[in-house]
């Protein structure tokens, strides 16, 4: 994969797992997905795909409530109405957006194997 492929999937984490959304819909009942709302599911709905339904937007926030503080998820969707940011803060050398974005990372992989 190369590196603005990358990118964009580190950017729009949440958006990725909602474009994947549709794999999780020929998964065998017998797997009990859950279901939150909160700032992660709203900007995931208002993210305005196609595959943006609401039970993969709701596994994405019960994700986020486990990975991620109330803070953490406030930044991450600030990066929903600024992409730039997100790109700012990958490539920051703040100790802080440092520790972020491993957190958000470990976040958007866990929402992947979960909701994707």
């Amino acid at each position: 994969m190369n590196t603005p492929t990358k990118t964009i999937l580190l950017i729009c984490t949440v958006a990725l797992v909602a474009s994947c959304g549709s794999r999780g819909a020929n998964r065998s009942s017998s797997v009990a997905r859950a279901f939150a709302t909160g700032p992660i599911y709203s900007a995931c709905m208002a993210a305005d795909r196609k595959a943006a339904t609401s039970s993969t937007c709701g596994c994405v926030q019960a994700v986020a409530n486990q990975k991620l503080s109330g803070s953490d998820q406030s930044k991450a969707v600030a990066f929903f109405k600024d992409p730039h940011k997100s790109q700012e803060t990958r490539q920051s050398d703040n100790p802080f957006n440092e520790a972020f974005w491993k957190r958000y990372k470990a976040f958007g992989s866990s929402a992947q194997a979960t909701c994707g």
